[in-house]
């Protein structure tokens, strides 16, 4: 039988020490490396940057034609990065709204190199 992952929550910025001044406990590590994880598909990189750069809140329909999936594809990527705390969606009427949090993606800079940013 397949062993459960676990689950935590990962709505707010990653906080805890940078993991080049002390060796990171279970608990971080495992926050961090799930956050990475979440990071770690060309598809949701590509989106993040979409959402970044569209100056405005993109819906799934709009960011499923910029990388040429289906709807259904995109949201599935979507919800992983809103998972990791790395974007926020809306739902308005029939769309649903989706941003960027740049607080996510600095406070995980901070956490691998605190001098990056």
């Amino acid at each position: 039988m397949p062993k459960a992952l676990p689950v935590i929550d990962m709505t707010d910025p990653v906080c805890c020490a940078p993991v080049a001044s002390t060796a990171a406990d279970d608990a971080a590590a495992l926050d961090l490396a799930l956050r990475l994880k979440a990071l770690a598909d060309p598809v949701r990189v590509k989106l993040l940057s979409l959402l970044f750069t569209c100056g405005e809140p993109c819906t799934t329909g709009s960011l499923a034609a910029a990388v040429g999936l289906a709807e259904s594809t995109v949201s599935h990527h979507l919800g992983q990065l809103r998972t990791a705390g790395f974007i926020a969606s809306e739902r308005h009427g029939m769309s649903v709204h989706h941003s960027p949090r740049r607080e996510a993606l600095t406070a995980l800079c901070k956490v691998l190199d605190p001098d990056c940013c």
